[in-house]
This record gives C-alpha cells, sequence and structure tokens, in this order.
C-alpha cells in the first residue's frame, strides 16, 4: 500500500500554517514535510521542526543535485521539499502533508498524479490585510508585497481538489481532517488496504 500525498496552500495569511498544526494533532498518521529554505529563521521557529535552514550555497549544491521534489523562490528566498524523503514516507505507507505555494504545487502534481490538492481561502481580501498586519512582523511595505502576492495565489485556487474557506477555525479544521478521512475511504485506497478482508466476503 501506499500513502497519500496532499499539498495544501494558502496566501499569505490564510491560516495555512494553524490548520496543518490542528490537523497534525487530529490525525497523527499525517506526517508534515519539513521544508528547505535560505530564509533566516523568525521568532520561535525551530531549526529541523519548522524548516531545514540552509545557506544560498547549501540549497543551490542540493538542487542541482536533484534533491528537491518541488522548489520555488518566495519574497527572494527559496524553498525546495526533499525528494527522498518524500518517497520513503509514501513506501512506508505514511500519508505526507507538503505545505506549499501554487507555484511548488503545480511542480508536484505533475510528478505525482494522484496528489491530493487542498487549498484555503480567506473569507476577504480586507480579512487577510487584518490578519498580515496583526502579525507585527513586517514593515508595511513588506505586507503590500504580501498582499500583491496574495492576489497572484489566490487566483490559482480553481487548480486544486477541496477548497476550504477560513471564515471560521473550527469548521475550516474540520474540513481539512475531512477531506484527509475521505481520501482514506476511495473505493481504490480501501480495496488495496483491505483486500484479504473483502476478498473473504465474496
Amino acid at each position: 500500500m501506499h500513502g497519500i500525498l496532499y499539498i495544501v496552500s494558502a496566501p499569505s495569511g490564510g491560516g495555512k500554517t494553524s490548520l496543518v498544526a490542528a490537523l497534525l494533532e487530529a490525525e497523527p498518521r499525517v506526517k508534515l514535510s519539513v521544508s528547505h529554505t535560505t530564509r533566516p529563521p523568525r521568532p520561535g521557529e525551530v531549526p529541523g521542526r519548522d524548516y531545514h535552514f540552509v545557506s544560498a550555497a547549501e540549497f543551490e549544491r542540493m538542487l542541482e543535485a536533484g534533491a528537491f521534489l518541488e522548489s520555488a523562490t518566495i519574497y527572494g528566498n527559496q524553498y525546495g521539499t526533499s525528494q527522498q524523503w518524500i518517497n520513503e514516507e509514501l513506501g512506508k505507507d505514511h500519508d505526507v502533508l507538503l505545505e506549499i505555494d501554487w507555484q511548488g504545487a503545480q511542480q508536484v502534481r505533475r510528478l505525482i498524479r494522484d496528489a491530493v490538492g487542498i487549498f484555503i481561502l480567506p473569507p476577504s481580501i480586507d480579512v487577510l490585510h487584518q490578519r498580515l498586519r496583526s502579525r507585527s512582523q513586517d514593515a508595511a511595505d513588506v505586507i503590500a508585497r504580501r498582499l500583491a502576492a496574495a492576489r497572484e495565489e489566490i487566483s490559482h485556487f480553481a487548480e486544486f481538489d477541496y477548497v476550504i474557506m477560513n471564515d471560521d477555525f473550527a469548521r475550516a479544521a474540520q474540513d481539512l481532517a475531512s477531506i484527509v478521512r475521505a481520501e482514506r475511504l476511495r473505493l481504490r485506497r480501501q480495496l488495496a488496504r483491505h483486500a484479504d478482508s473483502i476478498n473473504r466476503m465474496k
């Protein structure tokens, strides 16, 4: 049996990180892929848990060696997903979640056709702007750039299989967990997972 690969994307401030954390707590069978990045850690971030923080030179070395399933440059920083780790986890029948942007999602879905794409939308651009301002981590010009990038990100939501409107966190978290559970119950996956039991009932 092969694990399921989930791709979760959202504009900056869309609530993706909090929703993914809630999913991982509710569904311990899902493993979160930890990306490599050249950006410096933010306050409270832990290397190896939030990201693998690497130098630009190390990232380029890994890129040239074909180490990444997908990679993207966002706000001047590079991000990449380990190909080897993903393959190993899926091969162990572990479900894996990628928390990546639309560029990375396109790359992954070209390579892994049965990956499940989930896009998280904010209730409005105004709410998204408020969320970005409330972080109090970025200057006004940075927030403006993030808002412009968010509009670009949102324009790609139709490329995904599922869309969650994050206007109520509890409901959105429940929706995300429901998608994961429903995908596990698809006929072909149940036939593969429970072949012996099903055959004995025939």
